[in-house]
């Protein structure tokens, strides 16, 4: 029978990969992407350089794997739409995505600063993954504005424009509500000023 080494090895081992992920995402935030290299991380995560190189082979690995742990959250915010009877109104549904969605991004604004600042800007495969998920995003929205309008709550629209229409505002709420602000962010205000914007002025009362 086991001793519990194996799994006491393990979780030494996933606790510090968790310690060199959470002081990287303090010297990204800190020093910016393109300021930071594999010395920098060594030295804030206390770690020699050889033990850092078993967990990851570059900085650009360290990154990913923090978007990895961003990605996750953000998907697993974007819950598909409950059709069935006593469920919730599709705005109501809608409402509670962007909700969750903003509510992820302001619990890791560093990651985010640095997602949006710079690594988009210069990391091909951080900019394809966060275009995945937009389109993802776009996808789910255009979804629900389908269902808007064959339920007549939403008038006639051209879907594929309005659910870009709709991403690309919740990015440049993104942009200046938690990026370049200072202030907490008031979720609950923002994803009903959104909604607001962007689902009530396509109502079929105004057609």
């Amino acid at each position: 029978m086991s001793d519990g080494r194996v799994e006491r090895a393990a979780a030494a081992r996933e606790a510090r990969r968790e310690q060199i992920l959470d002081a990287a995402r303090v010297v990204f935030a800190a020093r910016g992407y393109h300021g930071t290299g594999v010395s920098e991380l060594v030295a804030a995560c206390g770690v020699a350089r050889g033990t850092f190189y078993q967990y990851f082979p570059s900085k650009e690995a360290v990154f990913h794997a923090l978007l990895d742990v961003l990605l996750a959250r953000l998907g697993a915010a974007l819950v598909p739409v409950d059709r069935r009877p006593g469920a919730a109104p599709v705005s109501v549904q809608l409402r509670a995505i962007v909700s969750g969605l903003l509510a992820v991004m302001d619990g890791d604004r560093a990651l985010t600063r640095v997602l949006f600042r710079e690594a988009l800007a210069s990391d091909g495969a951080a900019d394809a993954r966060m275009a995945h998920f937009h389109r993802d995003l776009a996808a789910w929205v255009r979804h629900a504005l389908a269902l808007g309008v064959a339920d007549g709550i939403l008038r006639p629209i051209d879907r594929d424009v309005v659910a870009d229409c709709i991403v690309g505002t919740l990015r440049g709420v993104i942009v200046a509500r938690i990026v370049d602000a200072a202030e907490p962010l008031d979720v609950d205000r923002v994803a009903d000023a959104v909604l607001g914007y962007a689902w009530e002025g396509l109502s079929a009362r105004g057609a």
